[in-house]
């Protein structure tokens, strides 16, 4: 099975790899003891970057895995796809 994402899937990484180096950026401020404002602000980048990659990922599986299932015809799959976004959509929700 092919998922979603996997055509972006080298964007995908350059992305993590960017907030990666955020995060790791943040690890410094806080090591040179900085402004705790600045460190909020960046916490908050870092949150929002990965608050767009799950939209971003959330998409594809509705795009992609969800509408695969639905036309598959097996209702059955359709059910557990869709519980499947409809569950991740909640968690994703629920953190905000």
């Amino acid at each position: 099975m092919t998922y979603g994402y996997v055509k972006d899937k080298e964007a995908l990484v350059k992305r993590l790899h960017r907030i990666e180096g955020q995060v790791r950026g943040i690890e410094r401020m806080v090591e040179d003891e900085r402004y705790c404002i600045d460190i909020l602000t960046q916490i908050g980048a870092v949150s929002t970057a990965l608050d767009s990659l799950a939209q971003k990922l959330l998409e594809q599986h509705a795009s992609s895995c969800v509408a695969g299932a639905l036309a598959s015809g097996s209702s059955e799959e359709a059910e557990t796809k869709t519980r499947e976004l409809l569950d991740a959509v909640q968690r994703f929700t629920r953190t905000r």
